[in-house]
């Protein structure tokens, strides 16, 4: 039987697996926001501390890693307990490959430096904003156990996937009408993919979210259509 000393010491180092989670989403969504801004002032040094600050994004994953393993050695977590501390884990795995694509924006640009005209460089950071937001309110979702919050960063993931779709059509617009376009909006793609696939890994953070509080899956949500994909069978 657990004794009271057993369940605060456990409380305390769920706190300590939340704060960590916090601290990782923090440092990846401001890499996501800064790498759009650099992007768009064209600040090369910004874009180089982005692409060298995932390290410490990868080094929070691997201290989470550690901190799962020795909680569920020491302390048997069971039922509601036990599927936080798994959403943790899995959760510092998605957080980590939302660093990746943050870093991948940034190191594009340089690639971008002398890029002009394009309408994509200012609808970026509108579309960067609701993704950095999803990152945060579900991240926050999952240190307060929200299930409802999940629910709402789910329905915001459509938001996103507009602007991807809208990105789609002006680029290949610009490809068609001058090929010296290719290049730079093929980049631009890219980052807008990037960026499509951010709020895709926070609607799948709210989906463990709101297993992890409630033990129940969430119900299955439609999911847009992505141009480069429609027509694949």
């Amino acid at each position: 039987m657990a004794t009271g000393h057993t369940v605060k010491a456990f409380d305390e180092d769920l706190g300590q697996l939340r704060a960590l989670i916090s601290e990782m989403g923090g440092r990846a969504e401001a890499a996501i926001t800064g790498a759009i801004e650099a992007l768009v002032n064209r600040d090369v040094d910004s874009a180089a501390r982005i692409v060298e600050g995932d390290r410490k994004i990868d080094e929070l994953e691997t201290e989470i890693e550690r901190q799962v393993v020795r909680l569920i050695a020491l302390r048997a977590p069971m039922a509601d307990d036990l599927r936080e501390v798994l959403a943790a884990l899995k959760i510092a795995g998605v957080v980590e490959r939302m660093g990746d694509y943050a870093k991948n924006i940034a190191k594009r640009t340089a690639v971008l430096q002398d890029a002009r005209g394009m309408e994509a460089l200012s609808v970026l950071p509108a579309m960067g904003k609701v993704a950095t937001e999803m990152v945060r309110n579900v991240l926050d979702a999952f240190v307060l156990r929200d299930a409802d919050a999940a629910v709402a960063v789910c329905a915001r993931d459509k938001a996103v996937d507009d602007f991807y779709n809208s990105l789609f059509r002006t680029l290949l617009t610009h490809m068609m009408e001058n090929p010296q376009n290719i290049t730079a909006s093929t980049h631009l793609l890219f980052i807008a993919k990037n960026i499509e696939r951010i709020g895709d890994h926070a609607t799948n953070v709210a989906e463990m979210v709101y297993f992890a509080a409630t033990g129940r899956q969430m119900a299955e949500r439609a999911k847009g259509e992505d141009p480069l994909t429609s027509g694949d069978a």
